[in-house]
């Protein structure tokens, strides 16, 4: 194994992302490698192995929409996928395609600096190895690096302690205490999996959270014909739709219904199950009015408090903040604290002080008393990952340093000015939709990035856009220059088909001036939601410490395809290239 490669490109992460992202550059016939710290594919399902661990997405659009034989011939059998499954369907993909051979494991990446003078990425690894990549793809994912709160005390717990995104796989709860930290979508999951099967399960709530059933049933073979047949529709309305969940969002006004066409509307909604579907199916204007969003809460508390038969604990699990985090759904949640053996404690009304040798002490004295502690308190979203490592562009500047700066921002959720030639999957203030159309978009997006700088660059010629060469224009070159391009090594003679001359490879960089508009443009996007008002990790807001700021592109997919489509187009609008 050299301890120094080149490569044409180097893709860090073995997810959703990063698996298309090494087909498509290997469908481009460049040498490419994909590098993950992991011990074989899957990203963040190869991390969250905890009970319970489900996609909130249907099983039909969970999946990649462009191997067409495998979308109708994969096995699946309910509504919604639990996590071992997509975990087990990623590594098909990886087999089917034959891309393992481009992996390589237990490899982290460490840092990495780009060298204007070879005009490569120096990636360092924890092997020991240097990778030189003329193009760095990072799919680091959302919601990958842990949240672990610094409570006193961690390290003198004598029993289990965990974090739900590094689950041990042989740890036994069966007959003992358990105590759950969190009750975001991983703590509603994991509470919901594990309560009928522990002795104990105490369950300290820092925020009381809306969520709906998820409807998640058995498929007959019926639905999944009807499915296979209709497929180029489905993805088709997915991708031209808000959020690409495959339901079309509804445009109507909470109030414009009588109360008991309301009532009957989110009656439905709840019974058919999904929390994408429940907020953005009835109703268009939950997320933006409040008096809308108080109807749509109130709803939900109801079905709280008709679930739950304690009053105390049922006053508890009912939020009084907007119903503006990402929509969670679940498989029975307010049910289990029904159980003789589950108990509530609200962190908000009994802070926990520390953690002992025997379990949790709260404000109040008393100490529970447990067997196990399982953080389910989430992550440092979107830009905790890149953060962690030292990642060093132009002139020393660093990624950290750039963000500490203007908070984490982007051109388009995958370039940053001066970090030429590096990409980002679901890098900040991408779009804040169902992952799977979002991560092909971005990669297909990516790879045309990539694929024109291999050609020499698009080149504007008055105002026309061309691949490498000047459509015989006798000013092409001096215009090409002054818009910021450049067209390599093209000349007007050349190479027997079309009189040009290929170009040499470019280099590729988002403009201050374009992450700045599209930093405003989501500022400005963020600006009307009620989400934008609620503490959640959606704006960073928790992680103790961490500024919020506006992570996420809330225009949809459909206008977010639109977009890329314009600066494709449009030669590389927003982008420099030299």
């Amino acid at each position: 194994m050299p301890d120094q490669q080149d490569l044409d490109a180097l893709v860090v992460g073995a997810g959703f992302g990063g698996i298309y992202q090494l087909k498509q550059l290997l469908d481009l016939n460049l040498d490419v490698k994909l590098i993950d710290i992991a011990e074989d594919a899957g990203g963040t399902w190869h991390w969250n192995r905890y009970p319970g661990a489900m996609s909130d997405t249907e099983s039909y659009l969970y999946r990649y929409s462009w191997d067409d034989d495998d979308l109708k011939s994969y096995p699946w059998h309910r509504t919604y996928l639990q996590g071992p499954e997509i975990l087990e369907y990623l590594q098909h993909v990886v087999t089917r395609w034959n891309l393992r051979q481009h992996m390589q494991f237990k490899t982290e990446l460490t840092g990495a600096r780009w060298d204007d003078a070879a005009g490569r990425w120096i990636v360092g690894t924890s092997t020991g190895q240097t990778f030189r990549p003329k193009y760095l793809v990072t799919a680091l994912g959302l919601l990958s690096r842990q949240n672990l709160p610094k409570i006193p005390g961690l390290d003198t717990f004598k029993g289990e302690l965990c974090h739900t995104a590094r689950w041990p796989q042989d740890l036994k709860l069966e007959g003992k205490r358990v105590g759950v930290i969190g009750n975001g979508s991983t703590g509603v999951q994991l509470i919901t999996a594990i309560a009928k099967q522990v002795k104990q399960l105490v369950c300290f709530q820092r925020t009381p959270q809306y969520s709906v059933p998820s409807g998640d049933k058995e498929i007959d073979k019926e639905y999944r014909k009807d499915l296979n047949e209709k497929y180029p529709e489905i993805w088709k309305q997915a991708k031209e739709s808000a959020f690409a969940f495959g339901f079309e969002e509804s445009s109507r006004p909470t109030f414009s219904v009588s109360d008991e066409e309301r009532d009957r509307i989110f009656e439905e909604a709840w019974q058919t199950g999904g929390g994408f579907r429940f907020m953005f199916e009835t109703f268009g204007d939950i997320s933006t009015d409040e008096a809308a969003n108080d109807a749509c809460a109130e709803f939900i508390r109801r079905k709280i408090r008709e679930t739950v038969k304690d009053p105390e604990t049922a006053r508890k699990l009912q939020p009084t903040d907007y119903h503006a985090r990402r929509p969670l759904c679940d498989s029975g949640y307010y049910q289990q604290f029904n159980r003789d053996n589950v108990d509530l404690i609200d962190l908000k009304e009994t802070p926990i002080t520390e953690i002992t040798p025997d379990g949790i002490k709260l404000s109040n004295g008393d100490v529970v008393e447990l067997d196990v502690i399982a953080f389910a308190t989430g992550f440092d979203a979107v830009d905790g990952n890149y953060t962690r490592v030292l990642i060093e562009g132009r002139d020393g500047h660093t990624l950290k340093d750039h963000w500490d700066e203007v908070g984490p921002t982007s051109y388009l959720g995958v370039s940053v000015p001066k970090f030429p030639n590096m990409f980002m999957i679901l890098g900040p203030n991408g779009p804040f939709t169902n992952l799977p159309p979002t991560i092909e978009t971005q990669v297909e997006f990516i790879t045309e990035l990539i694929s024109i700088a291999e050609k020499g660059g698009p080149v504007r010629i008055d105002g026309a856009v061309t691949n490498g060469h000047t459509n015989g224009s006798t000013n092409g070159h001096a215009h090409a220059e002054s818009n910021g391009y450049t067209d390599g090594d093209t000349h007007a003679e050349g190479n027997g088909t079309n009189g040009v001359k290929p170009a040499s490879p470019s280099l590729i960089e988002a403009s201050s001036e374009a992450e700045e508009e599209w930093t405003d443009t989501c500022d400005k996007l963020s600006a009307g939601s009620l989400f934008r008002k609620t503490d959640s990790w959606i704006f960073g807001s928790n992680v103790p410490g961490k500024k919020p700021a506006v992570m996420f592109y809330f225009g949809g997919l459909a206008n977010y395809r639109k977009v890329l489509g314009e600066v494709t187009e449009g030669g590389l609008k927003g982008f420099r290239q030299f």
